[in-house]
């Protein structure tokens, strides 16, 4: 029962990178899945059902990435950073590999915000995790671990889209030297 649901997730998946989610129907992915609509309808209520399993299981395998570097043996800082950036390729990755939902995902904030909601309490845990990490080996002064850790995923989101579009040259700042600025402006800060 499980491996039809992951096939008609993964069918959904690519018939919206293909067609767009607004032109693909709960038809077109029975068809395609080679099942019938009574089918897909005793796995999924409707299209917004699908996609938020779709988009479900994009987002595991960018956990799984997260998780594998929160669990290395690396130092606190050196974590911090590597999470950081291992966060934006799989982004970009998850967003360019799916096609038409590319120009969903630039052109509909609220879509973006659904797929934030179901995701980010999860990066949130892991970005803790490597803070708390940080302060406990005396190398992060951090009062409230869980809030500056919300507050950064909620930084590092504004940056998804020009990291996605690669259009840092646009505001004067070279994608290389990226990792240089956001190593300076998170581990060292701004104030003398």
């Amino acid at each position: 029962m499980l491996k039809t649901r992951e096939k008609l997730i993964d069918i959904a998946r690519q018939l919206f990178a293909l067609k767009g989610i607004e032109n693909t129907t709960m038809n077109d992915i029975a068809t395609a899945a080679e099942k019938g609509r009574r089918t897909v309808y005793t796995y999924f209520k409707n299209k917004k059902d699908i996609y938020n399993a779709v988009i479900e299981s994009e987002s595991d395998i960018v956990f799984a990435k997260l998780n594998d570097i929160a669990n290395q043996p690396l130092p606190p800082d050196k974590k911090l950073m590597e999470f950081i950036f291992q966060r934006f390729d799989a982004m970009k990755d998850l967003v360019m590999r799916n096609g038409s939902l590319r120009a969903g995902f630039f052109r509909d904030i609220r879509k973006v915000e659904r797929a934030r909601k179901a995701t980010s309490p999860k990066e949130t845990r892991i970005l803790q995790k490597i803070l708390q990490e940080g302060v406990d080996a005396g190398v992060f002064r951090i009062k409230h671990v869980d809030k500056t850790a919300m507050v950064m995923l909620l930084c590092l989101q504004g940056l998804d889209v020009p990291y996605i579009r690669d259009n840092f040259a646009e505001f004067g700042i070279e994608k290389n030297k990226l990792r240089d600025y956001l190593n300076d402006f998170i581990l060292y800060g701004i104030k003398q």
